[in-house]
C-alpha cells in the first residue's frame, strides 16, 4: 500500500494513499491557527492532486477548535474538497469532551452537505471502513 507523507512533525502528520483516494491527518496536540491552516491546506492540495474522495481524522490529541479556525475552514478549505468530491469522512473525536461537543456541529454540516460521516473509537477502524467505500 502505498503512503505517501506529506507532513510529519512533533504537533501532527498528513499522509495521502492515493490507491485508496484518502487523506489522513493525525494530531499529536492541539492545533490551532496556522499550524490548522497548513495541515488543513496541505491536505487539500493532496485531495485535489491525487482525486481523492476520503479523508481520516485522527483527532484524539485535539480540544475544541477555535471559532477562527472553524471559520477558516468553511471559508477556505471546505469547498475546495466538497467541489472536488469528498464523499467519506472517518473521524476519530477528541479525548477530551469539550472537543467532542466541538465537533457535533460541525459533523452536522458536513452530513448535511452529503457526506458520509463515521465516528470511530480508532484510525485502523476508520481507515479499513474508509477503504471499503468506492
Amino acid at each position: 500500500m502505498e503512503k505517501l507523507t506529506l507532513i510529519k512533525n512533533e504537533k501532527y502528520s498528513l499522509f495521502c494513499y492515493p490507491k485508496q483516494r484518502i487523506v489522513r491527518h493525525v494530531l499529536n496536540t492541539f492545533v490551532f491557527g496556522k499550524d490548522f491552516q497548513t495541515l488543513m491546506t496541505t491536505g487539500a492540495d493532496a485531495f485535489i492532486k491525487y482525486n481523492c474522495n476520503k479523508w481520516l481524522s485522527d483527532d484524539r490529541s485535539n480540544s475544541a477548535l477555535r471559532k477562527d479556525d472553524i471559520e477558516w475552514g468553511q471559508t477556505h478549505w471546505e469547498g475546495r474538497i466538497l467541489e472536488k468530491g469528498w464523499k467519506y469522512w472517518a473521524l476519530v473525536m477528541p479525548e477530551k469532551v469539550v472537543g467532542q461537543m466541538n465537533m457535533r456541529p460541525i459533523i452536522d454540516r458536513y452530513a448535511n452537505m452529503g457526506v458520509e460521516v463515521k465516528v470511530f473509537s480508532n484510525a485502523r477502524q476508520g481507515f479499513d471502513w474508509l477503504c471499503s467505500k468506492p
